[in-house]
C-alpha cells in the first residue's frame, strides 16, 4: 500500500498545481488545458480512444512477438558457435541504432501501401529485437563456469548443454530483455505509425496527429494518457510473466 500510496500523493498534487496555474494564469486552452478539461476529453472520446488504444496495443503486442521470436531464436542459434556470434552481432547493433523513421518509407514500401499495420508492426518489432537478442545471448553465457566444467566431464553434448544449463541460465536476462523490449514496442509501434503518415492504422498515433492538426491541446493529452497507461499495461503483463516463471524456478 505505502508503495502506491505515495505515487498516487505526488500525482494528484502534481494535477492539482497543474489544475491552478492554468486557471490563475488564464492560460490559453490551445497551449495548456487544465486537467479538468482531459479529463472531459477522455470521457467524450473515450469509445474513440478505446478503439484506437486497442489497435496500437494490438500492433504493439505482435510486434513485441516477432521480437521475442527473432531475437531468442537468432541468440540461441549464434551462441552455438563463436564465429556466428561474431558475425551476427554487428548487424544487430547496426539495426538498433539506425533510426526508425530512417526506415520507415522503406518499410512501408515494401509492405505495401495498402498494409500499412504490417509496416508498423515490422517498424516496431526491428526497435524492440536488441533488448531480446542481446539479452538472451549475455544469459546464455553467463552459466556457472564449475557446472560447464561438469558438463565437459561428463560428455555432454552441444545439445544436452544448451538445453539443460544455459537456457535456465539465461531466463532473467531473457525476461528483463522482454521488459524492456514491451516498452520499446509500444514507442515503435507509435513512432512507425506517425512517420508511415497513413491513417490506416487508425491508432492512437493517428489521433495525435488529428488533434494536433486541429489544435484541440486536451485530445492530444488525452490520448497520451491513453498511450501511457497502455505502455504500463503491456510492462505489466510482461512483469506478471517475470514474476510466475522466477516463482516456478525458485
Amino acid at each position: 500500500m505505502r508503495r502506491l500510496i505515495a505515487p498516487a500523493v505526488l500525482i494528484l498534487v502534481l494535477l492539482s498545481a497543474w489544475e491552478l496555474a492554468c486557471r490563475t494564469l488564464d492560460v490559453p486552452a490551445y497551449f495548456l488545458p487544465p486537467p479538468s478539461a482531459v479529463a472531459v476529453s477522455l470521457v467524450e472520446r473515450a469509445p474513440l480512444l478505446a478503439g484506437a488504444a486497442l489497435q496500437t496495443f494490438r500492433m504493439a503486442l505482435q510486434a513485441l512477438f516477432v521480437a521475442a521470436l527473432l531475437g531468442a531464436g537468432l541468440a540461441l542459434g549464434v551462441s552455438l558457435n563463436r564465429t556466428a556470434e561474431a558475425a551476427v552481432r554487428p548487424l544487430a547493433v547496426a539495426l538498433q541504432v539506425t533510426p526508425v523513421v530512417a526506415i520507415a518509407p522503406l518499410v512501408l514500401i515494401w509492405a505495401g501501401l495498402d498494409h500499412a499495420d504490417r509496416a508498423v508492426i515490422a517498424l516496431a518489432a526491428a526497435v524492440a529485437f536488441f533488448p531480446v537478442f542481446s539479452g538472451v545471448l549475455t544469459g546464455l553465457k553467463s552459466a556457472d563456469p564449475d557446472l560447464e566444467r561438469l558438463f565437459d566431464l561428463y560428455g555432454a553434448s552441444p545439445l544436452q548443454r544448451l538445453v539443460r544449463l544455459r537456457i535456465p541460465a539465461a531466463l532473467p536476462f531473457a525476461l528483463e530483455g522482454l521488459r524492456v523490449a514491451s516498452g520499446l514496442a509500444v514507442i515503435g509501434a507509435v513512432v512507425a505509425e506517425f512517420v508511415s503518415g497513413s491513417g490506416a492504422t487508425q491508432g492512437l498515433a493517428w489521433r495525435l496527429l488529428e488533434a494536433g492538426n486541429r489544435l484541440r491541446t486536451a485530445d492530444m493529452l488525452a490520448a497520451l494518457v491513453c498511450l501511457m497507461l497502455m505502455g504500463l499495461a503491456l510492462s505489466g503483463l510482461v512483469g506478471l510473466i517475470e514474476r510466475r516463471v522466477r516463482a516456478h524456478l525458485s
